[in-house]
């Protein structure tokens, strides 16, 4: 999915910061609904999403649809407005009725500090079911019992491969397995005389683009949280062995020649990217690149396949996250700002219009077997993933991202070799974690 920059990561400082502002608001009580149900929507209702170019136009061609079906609603819109802009403008009172965040991070925190209302009400009013929606989409869209948002489609990662490379080293089909990725990563590298690399088979650095633990851990099923909310990071063997892998290849490529190769590398989300210029022959990535290589990358001939696991019984498994959307606590219109939220997140045809036009992956079982979607043989391997029971994703906390970053710090150490205690460095982390989930309550 197109991003302003790379949501996930590069952003999130501003976004933390941002959250502190909200946080430290004392939270409102959420606007109640018009008692009775079917009173058309009417007045001005505003709406920020993080969209541009080619999403942003998909979207406004399903807005048209919601300004037909409610003409005495004025609609107004505003794109390119990331995460810390939304946070930012709801903790100063100034923030819209509706947004759509690409983050499901931002979820626990917002739910837990009252920044999006509790769209229960309006859920249980309307008669939603809300089995409608898989139920690792419902996961990550409430927290504690507060539903403060709701699926705006998803992304489901998966594995992406270059064919002709492939064809080249006289490969037939993706690696099934860590023990496969790793060969064939070897195996499809190219360097100089010197050891500098030119072309890498697979990237293993975490940082690198899409290659983030959370979009790993599905390969090995690992735990972030226990079931009471505390870290499960330090005593969860499938990280240690999923980082084991990693360094292991990291080392074998070593890791002062992959920073310099790395260096080296374009804007992920331009037509320099890495795996549209032929400099990494293999990449985990979300459904959203597929897009993206049409659009800027014809000629690149390309597979996709579910990620590498550790174990057969994990076949099939991927990362799920997507964008959600949510009605402010500052919403001045909540009634009109709830009808938008559902007719994009509930209608069957407004789902798929949006996924056909964004190329992500529907919220709802309706949408998902509509025979209006556009599910050629590439995308429905992201379909499949997206339904894979063995699939995973980052549960809401009450420190939003906090344990993700708190990893990710350990981590940079960990694959330059400046941290060499791995069940140590782990321990340390589920202790950081902790203390920050006992600060927020």
């Amino acid at each position: 999915m197109q991003r302003l920059l790379n949501r996930r990561m590069t952003m999130m400082a501003g976004m933390v910061a941002a959250m502190a502002v909200v946080t430290a608001c004392t939270p409102t009580e959420a606007p109640k609904p018009i008692a009775t149900s079917g009173v058309e929507p009417t007045g001005a209702v505003e709406l920020w999403h993080f969209f541009t170019d080619r999403e942003a136009k998909a979207l406004d061609e399903t807005l048209a649809k919601f300004k037909a079906k409610y003409p005495k609603v004025t609609l107004t819109v505003k794109g390119g407005q990331d995460d810390a802009k939304v946070t930012t403008a709801i903790g100063a009172g100034t923030g819209p009725d509706v947004a759509i965040s690409y983050s499901t991070d931002i979820v626990g925190k917002f739910c837990a500090a009252g920044a999006w209302v509790d769209l229960n009400p309006y859920l249980q009013r309307d008669g939603v079911d809300l089995n409608a929606i898989p139920q690792v989409a419902r996961s990550y869209t409430e927290f504690r019992g507060k539903r403060c948002t709701m699926p705006f489609l998803a992304d489901a990662y998966g594995f992406y491969f270059n064919k002709a490379m492939f064809a080249e080293a006289g490969l037939t089909q993706a690696p099934k397995t860590l023990a496969e990725l790793s060969e064939m990563a070897k195996k499809l590298t190219k360097r100089s005389a010197d050891g500098t690399i030119e072309r890498a088979g697979f990237l293993p650095l975490f940082g690198f683009y899409e290659n983030s633990p959370s979009h790993f851990a599905p390969m090995v099923g690992a735990k972030w949280l226990n079931d009471d909310g505390t870290s499960a990071i330090g005593s969860d063997p499938a990280w240690k062995e999923l980082l084991t892998w990693q360094k292991e290849l990291v080392d074998w490529y070593g890791y002062d020649k992959l920073e310099k190769f790395r260096a080296s590398l374009g804007d992920e989300w331009s037509a320099d990217n890495a795996f549209h210029k032929g400099k990494v022959a293999m990449a985990v990535d979300g459904e959203w690149r597929m897009a993206f290589l049409k659009d800027q990358a014809p000629n690149v001939e390309f597979g996709v396949a579910t990620l590498p696991v550790n174990k057969a019984e994990r076949a099939g498994a991927g990362y799920i996250s997507g964008n959600v959307i949510g009605v402010s606590r500052t919403a001045r219109n909540p009634e009109a700002a709830w009808a938008l939220i559902k007719f994009l997140t509930t209608e069957t045809d407004s789902i798929v219009d949006l996924s056909n036009g964004i190329r992500n992956v529907p919220t709802t079982t309706a949408a998902l077997t509509s025979p209006r979607l556009t599910a050629d043989p590439a995308f429905k391997v992201f379909l499949d993933i997206f339904a894979n029971p063995n699939s995973g994703t980052t549960p809401p906390s009450a420190i939003g991202p906090g344990y993700q970053e708190t990893f990710s710090e350990f981590l940079q150490g960990w694959q330059s070799g400046t941290r060499k205690d791995l069940s140590a460095g782990l321990a340390d982390v589920d202790v950081r974690v902790n203390k920050m989930i006992k600060l927020a309550g």
